[in-house]
C-alpha cells in the first residue's frame, strides 16, 4: 500500500489540535554558548514539555486523530521511554487505555513514569526480540490502535510543531540541528523548516555508536544496523521509519554524529551554565553545534533540546565523571549572565 507521507499542512493541523494541550516550550539563549561557538544559538527546550520531552506532541496528535470509536478500544505503543511516557500521559488525559512495550533495560525513571500515568507495561529484550512484531500482535489481540514512536504520519506531524514554534519565536534560521533516533522529530522539523525558513539547512544528529540515519542518507535507502549501545537511550534504534525517510532524504542537508563523551560534556554545560536538566539524547543537537562551531560562526542556529527525562542519580554520576576541565571547557563554564527568550 502507498505510504501516507505527511506534509506541512499536517503540521498546521497538528498545531491546531495541540493548542491548549501541549506546552509552548521556551526558547532560551546562552551568552556563554554564543561566545564559545561564535553563532547566535536558539535552544527550543522540549525538556519543559508535558511528559518531559517532545514526544508528547506526536503522541497526543496521533491519539486525537483516531476515530472516537477506535480510540475507545485503547492504544498500544513500543518505546524505550519518552514515547512510552508521552502516549501513556496523553491516553490518561483522554481516558484511553494504553499498553506500552518497553525494553527490560529501559531507564527505571521512565518505566515508573509510564506506569504512573496508568499504562500497562510489557517488557521485551531489545537485543533478541522484535518490538514491532510484539506491538502488532498485542494490538491485534486487543483490537487496539498501534501508535509507533516515530514511523507514523500523525506522530511526525505532531513533532513538527516544535520547529514551527521555534521559528515563529526566533525568526529565520541559517541552520537547524535536531536529534535523530527513528526520525520522527527530524522529519517533522524538516517539514516545518522547509516552509517557514526555506533557506535553513536542517541537520540530523545521531549517537556515534548508531549512525544508521547517516548511512541511509548517504545511500538513498533505509539502512538497518545492529542495536547500538549509547547513553542516548532515546536514539538507540536500528533503522529509520518508512514514513519519515522520504522526508529526511529530500529535505535534510546532512546527518552527523557525536560521541557519548560529548553528550556528557553538554549535559554538564546545560546544568552549570543554563540551569536546566537535559537527558543525554536531548544533548545530541547542541553537542554537534559545539563540535562544528568553526563552520557556524556568524550564523543563526536553532537547536531542538528534545527532553529531560533522566534519573538524577544517573545524571549526577555522568556529569561527575567528566573529570578536570580542559581550557575549552573552562571557557564554557566562566561566569556570565544568561539571556532567556
Amino acid at each position: 500500500m502507498p505510504l501516507n507521507i505527511p506534509t506541512f499542512d499536517d503540521v498546521l493541523t497538528a498545531a491546531a489540535r495541540l493548542a491548549g494541550l501541549a506546552h509552548r516550550t521556551p526558547v532560551l539563549t546562552s551568552r556563554s554558548f554564543n561566545e564559545l561557538t561564535g553563532a547566535e544559538v536558539f535552544f527550543k527546550c522540549e525538556n519543559f514539555q508535558r511528559g518531559g520531552a517532545f514526544k508528547f506532541r506526536g503522541a497526543m496528535n496521533a491519539l486525537l486523530a483516531l476515530d472516537i470509536s477506535v480510540r475507545a478500544r485503547g492504544v498500544v505503543a513500543y518505546s524505550s521511554g519518552n514515547h512510552a511516557q508521552a502516549l501513556a500521559y496523553a491516553a490518561a488525559i483522554k481516558g484511553v487505555k494504553a499498553v506500552i512495550i518497553m525494553p527490560r533495560d529501559a531507564p527505571e525513571l521512565k518505566v515508573r513514569a509510564t506506569r504512573g500515568y496508568g499504562a500497562e507495561v510489557i517488557f521485551y529484550d531489545r537485543y533478541t526480540e522484535n518490538r514491532e512484531k510484539i506491538g502488532g500482535r498485542i494490538a491485534a489481540e486487543r483490537g487496539a490502535a498501534l501508535i509507533p514512536p516515530y514511523d507514523h504520519p500523525d506522530v511526525i506531524a505532531g513533532q513538527g510543531t516544535a520547529t514551527l514554534e521555534l521559528i515563529e519565536e526566533a525568526g529565520p534560521l541559517d541552520a537547524l540541528y535536531v536529534c535523530l533516533g527513528g526520525g520522527g522529530l527530524l522529519a517533522g522539523a524538516a517539514l516545518a523548516a522547509a516552509e517557514c525558513a526555506p533557506a535553513c539547512r536542517v541537520v540530523g544528529v545521531e549517537p556515534e555508536a548508531g549512525n544508521d540515519g547517516q548511512q541511509s542518507l548517504a545511500r538513498g535507502e533505509v539502512v538497518t544496523i545492529e542495536v547500538p549501545k549509547s547513553i542516548a537511550d532515546g536514539a538507540v534504534v536500528t533503522h529509520l521509519g518508512a514514513h519519515n525517510f522520504p522526508i529526511i532524504r529530500d529535505k535534510v542537508a546532512a546527518i552527523t554524529t557525536v560521541s557519548d563523551d560529548a553528550l556528557v560534556e553538554m549535559m554538564h554545560f546545560f546544568a552549570e551554565r543554563m540551569k536546566i536538566v537535559v537527558e543525554p539524547t536531548g544533548c545530541l543537537a547542541a553537542a554537534a553545534v559545539r563540535s562544528e562551531s568553526r563552520s557556524l560562526r556568524g550564523q543563526r542556529i536553532g537547536v531542538i533540546v528534545s527532553g529531560g527525562n533522566v534519573d538524577l542519580t544517573r545524571f549526577a554520576s555522568l556529569i561527575m565523571a567528566t573529570g578536570d576541565k580542559t581550557p575549552r571547557e573552562q571557557a564554557m563554564a566562566r561566569p556570565g549572565p544568561e539571556t532567556f527568550r
